[in-house]
């Protein structure tokens, strides 16, 4: 079943995380259904021949800080990313997936992964509080952004993990303002010559105030830092 997975299933089981032939059949049809939605809908404008590179291994990449049955949220998911590989890839995995766009969410519904609930909407306008291990995101917002967004949901001693670019990494006294700690910055490159990607990790160690996230418009023309 390996073949075009070859890729996918040869990283996963380096992070101690093997597949199961199962699981690649998930994967596969994730595939086939993508090229079949995006024909119509536009969903992405990765080349097909580097989806299982740049959809499903890069969504798998914050596998290994991410515990057993942790409750995970995917800001701005898109059509499923990284929220439909995080869920297929661990079942133990609780994962709800929010965008406020429905076009691009829908794929995601129509994936129909039983530990993957998405959610129409925008996340400021969610009552999440505290019930969060994980949040992550990406291609989300800027980073302060993010964080804004990131830290009410999130349970106290729960970890923010956004997908960022090198050089793209903040601290200062707004991060603890939320409630954040930068407690880690992770690089992963998967080839000698690729990209490096980031992942900052922010630790929640104390209450976010409940001011926090302000209305979008609010912390697009006064972020945070």
């Amino acid at each position: 079943m390996q073949g075009r997975l070859a890729k996918l299933a040869e990283y996963c089981a380096s992070v101690g995380n093997p597949l199961t032939e199962a699981q690649l059949l998930q994967f596969a049809r994730l595939l086939d259904s993508l090229r079949t939605a995006n024909a119509v809908k536009n969903l992405t404008r990765v080349p097909e021949d580097e989806w299982v590179t740049r959809h499903l291994i890069e969504s798998c990449l914050i596998l290994p800080w991410i515990q057993s049955g942790a409750r995970v949220l995917d800001l701005g998911t898109g059509p499923g990313f990284p929220a439909l590989p995080l869920a297929i890839a661990r079942q133990d995995l609780d994962v709800v997936a929010i965008d406020s766009n429905a076009k691009m969410l829908g794929f995601a519904i129509q994936m129909a992964i039983p530990n993957l609930k998405p959610i129409n909407g925008r996340i400021e306008d969610q009552s999440f509080a505290e019930q969060f291990d994980v949040v992550t995101g990406r291609a989300f917002a800027p980073l302060a952004i993010q964080l804004e967004c990131s830290a009410k949901p999130l349970k106290i001693g729960g970890v923010c993990l956004p997908f960022r670019s090198e050089n793209d990494v903040l601290d200062g006294s707004w991060v603890g303002e939320l409630g954040f700690e930068l407690a880690e910055v992770h690089r992963v490159q998967l080839e000698s010559d690729g990209p490096v990607r980031v992942f900052p990790e922010y630790r929640k160690v104390r209450k976010t105030p409940g001011k926090f996230p302000r209305q979008w418009a609010t912390m697009k023309a006064k972020p945070l830092a």
